[in-house]
Parts: C-alpha cells; structure tokens; sequence
C-alpha cells in the first residue's frame, strides 16, 4: 500500500493558516500530526510516497506545489488530508471524516480512520460525511478522505489537539492498517 499525506493549509501558515484557536493553529497541528502518520505508516510497511502541506489545492496558487497534481503522480492507493474543524458556536466538538462519494473504497477507509480516533481519543462521533465540494476529495484519482481530527474553536477539542498529537497520528496509522486488512 501506498499513501499520499496532505497536512491541511499553508506551510507555516503562509498565506493561509486554516482555523485558529485560543492557542493553536491548524496548518502547525495538521503538520505534526501528519509527519507523525508518516513515521507510524512506515513502520507498519506501508509507503508513504507523498506528504505535502500546500496552499495550492488543484492549480489556485502557483507559487507552492499543486496537491492534487502531487498525489495523483504519486503511484498512491490512498490520499489522506488532515484539518482541524472549527465553528462558530464554542460547543461544536468531535472528529469526522470526509468524502467524496458514498459507496466506495474512500468510505471504507474513512470509516476505519473514523473509529479509531473516536475510540481512542474519546471523541464525540460526528460520522463520514460526504464532501462534493472538497478540492482535494473530487480531483485526486485515488480513494481520497480528508480528516477533521477535532475543533480547534473548542476548549476541550483543542486540549486534545495541543497534548494527543501522537495519539491521532497512531490512530490515523491503525485506521489505515485496518483498511488495508480489508482489502
């Protein structure tokens, strides 16, 4: 198996550092976490043949590296984005997954990187939800998820986010080893 890694907005948030929270920001958390999903994947002999955090989603952004371009040259099986969510009403919280498509290949191994961090982080369960409109979701020729590992506008979430980085990395990694036993 081979995986694609995209941490979520702008490397070291310029231009765009995604979502904000009382002490964190998204492209810094989505980068730890991914190079940590990257160390975990390896070791379990799954190739990691791309991890690149970039502004430039499907060709918007000429001046960083294009994602979607990246992954699909790759030779990957698998793309994984990760974000951190966050909303407007302080209470929103939990962790969900997203896809393009219901049905597929990308379900399955949402579903498998979904149960493994709300079982083992304790997180509130927000589901697999489908995502038409998501960039890297639609334009990457691989099944593709983009994981929102928690709210980063949530007191609790971002605690989760700021001390747990190592524990939604591995169970990113278990969730993808899970999938890949399906197969």
């Amino acid at each position: 198996m081979k995986a694609f890694l995209n941490p979520g907005h702008s490397p070291n948030g310029n231009p765009d550092p995604g979502a904000v929270g009382a002490n964190l920001r998204e492209c810094d958390v989505a980068k730890k976490v991914a190079d940590r999903v990257q160390n975990y994947l390896e070791m379990a002999g799954v190739q990691v043949v791309g991890n690149l955090q970039s502004n430039n989603l499907n060709g918007e952004d000429p001046d960083q590296s294009c994602v979607c371009d990246r992954a699909n040259g790759s030779g990957a099986n698998i793309f994984i984005s990760i974000h951190c969510n966050s909303a407007e009403n302080p209470a929103a919280k939990g962790t969900e997954v997203w896809v393009y498509g219901f049905g597929g290949e990308a379900e399955k191994l949402a579903w498998c990187i979904q149960n493994q961090i709300t079982d083992s982080l304790c997180m509130v369960d927000r589901g697999v939800k489908e995502g038409p409109g998501l960039i890297v979701l639609h334009h990457t020729a691989m099944p593709a998820v983009l994981v929102e590992l928690a709210f980063i506008s949530n007191v609790e979430d971002e605690k989760k986010l700021k001390y747990c980085v190592d524990d939604f990395a591995r169970a990113i990694a278990r969730g993808v080893t899970d999938y890949e036993l399906m197969e």
